[in-house]
Order: C-alpha cells, then sequence, then structure tokens
C-alpha cells in the first residue's frame, strides 16, 4: 500500500478537527438550556432566606466592614489594624507564591516588610499568571473564609488550612522577626479562638480575616495610580464577597446551639 500523502493527512484532520468542533458547538447550544434550567431548580429548592443565626452574621460582616473602614483611615487608630493588615500581605503573596509553584516555578524567598508590603522572589512561572495572583489570591482567600465564618466547622477547616499556609509562607520567607512575629500571632490567635465557647469565637475570628481580606484589596487598589485595573480588582473582590454571603447562607443555616452540637462531633473543644 502506498503512504498516505501528508497534505492529504493534514486536511483530514483539520477536517475532523472542524467537524468535532461543530458538534461540540452544537451540543453545548442544545444543553445549555437544560444546564440553566437543572440549576434554577436547584437554587429554587435551597432555601436562602435569612434565620436568626445568619442575620447575626450579617450584622457582624456588615460591622466589620464598618470597623475597618474606619480604623483604615484613621491615621493613630489604623494602627489597631497593622498585624491584620500583615496577614492579608502574607495572603497576598502566598498567592503569588502558591501559582509560581503550580505553573512549574519556583519560591526563593518571601518577604513582609513593616511598610505593609512584600516581596516574592520567584524563578520560573507563567508571570502572566504569578503577577496578578497576589490580588486574586487575597480575594479568593476573603470570600472562602467569609464562606467558613457562617459555621463552626467549616472555620474549623479553614483555620487548620490557614496554618498550613502562615506555616509554608515562614518556610519560603527570609525568617525576619516581622514574618516570624506576624505568623506566630496568626496561629495563637486561631489556636485560642479554638478553645473559645466551643470554637464559637473562631467563626468570628475567620470571618474577620474574610473581611479584611477582601477589604484590603479595595484599599490598596481603589484610588491607586492604576485607576482602572485598581477599579477592576475591586469588582472582582466585591463579587467574592457577595458570592461568599450568598453560599454561606444557602449551605448552613443551622443555629447556634446546632452548630455547637455538630461542633462536638468533629474536633471538639
Amino acid at each position: 500500500m502506498a503512504p498516505a500523502n501528508p497534505t492529504t493527512a493534514r486536511q483530514t484532520l483539520a477536517r475532523a478537527s472542524n467537524v468535532a468542533n461543530m458538534v461540540w458547538k452544537r451540543a453545548a447550544i442544545l444543553a445549555a438550556p437544560e444546564v440553566a434550567r437543572a440549576t434554577h431548580h436547584a437554587l429554587a429548592r435551597r432555601d436562602l432566606s435569612v434565620n436568626s443565626t445568619q442575620g447575626v452574621t450579617l450584622g457582624v460582616i456588615a460591622a466589620y466592614v464598618v470597623a475597618i473602614a474606619i480604623l483604615w483611615n484613621v491615621p493613630y487608630l489604623r494602627n489597631i489594624l497593622w498585624p491584620f493588615k500583615m496577614l492579608t500581605v502574607a495572603f497576598h503573596e502566598f498567592g503569588h507564591a502558591i501559582t509560581a509553584c503550580c505553573t512549574g516555578g519556583r519560591v526563593v524567598s518571601i518577604t513582609l516588610d513593616p511598610n505593609e508590603g512584600g516581596a516574592t522572589l520567584m524563578k520560573g512561572g507563567v508571570q502572566a499568571i504569578t503577577l496578578p495572583a497576589g490580588y486574586l489570591g487575597s480575594s479568593l482567600i476573603g470570600g472562602l473564609l467569609i464562606f467558613c465564618g457562617f459555621n463552626i466547622n467549616a472555620s474549623k477547616i479553614a483555620s487548620m488550612v490557614l496554618g498550613v499556609c502562615f506555616l509554608l509562607t515562614l518556610w519560603w520567607g527570609k525568617r525576619d522577626w516581622l514574618t516570624i512575629l506576624t505568623v506566630l500571632l496568626a496561629v495563637g490567635l486561631l489556636v485560642a479562638a479554638w478553645f473559645i465557647s466551643h470554637a464559637q469565637a473562631l467563626r468570628f475570628v475567620v470571618l474577620f480575616l474574610g473581611v479584611i481580606s477582601d477589604a484590603s484589596v479595595f484599599a490598596q487598589r481603589y484610588g491607586g495610580s492604576s485607576r482602572c485595573w485598581g477599579l477592576i480588582w475591586v469588582f472582582i473582590s466585591l463579587c467574592f464577597m457577595a458570592i461568599a454571603i450568598v453560599a454561606g447562607i444557602a449551605a448552613f443555616p443551622q443555629s447556634f446551639s446546632e452548630q455547637e452540637s455538630d461542633s462536638q462531633k468533629f474536633l471538639p473543644t
């Protein structure tokens, strides 16, 4: 049998690819309404009404937003937020670090400096992904923490993940006194809150860290020199916060007493 002409083979592959693409698009068009209807019915079955416990949580979120906005902009009172600002810097730098590792790069060091800034020295990786990952990481972490803040057991899981992230930051960091102190204070706060009122306090600590993580994106980007990008990141941060709140209401309808009872079945204190 004579060997196939390379040109003919390429044309055949191209036609097959076009046919497959057309079939995929056709299937997507036909399936989209069904997926939309299924999603609508699933959401309709969810009870998104706010009960008293969730109302308290929403009130705490609103109070956190107001308090952070005031403290962040008052010259002397802003020092109260300094340790938590450093944690948001750690979230930001961890976003750079983890995406560098996921895109084939290597983290050389992480530095947290007294000016509430930070620097992640990386080798390799995809810069188009690693560079915006700081703000995106802060927004994503903030949204996840707000979501977990609606429930005690979810907050316990979040605190353990946070602990690992902080220790990784310390591992990658230059181990200067500020980085070590920030990580130790953060881990100490999470551990202490775990043992207060059957970890009820942990829920509000996780909630606060989530709110200030999203708020930090707003404070750092809004009004900055890159106004357009600043507004984009602010919008993304607000979207993460809104999605987290809606998801928290849908996923965790339990009352305070029910949450405490459930918490005794998972790493009780």
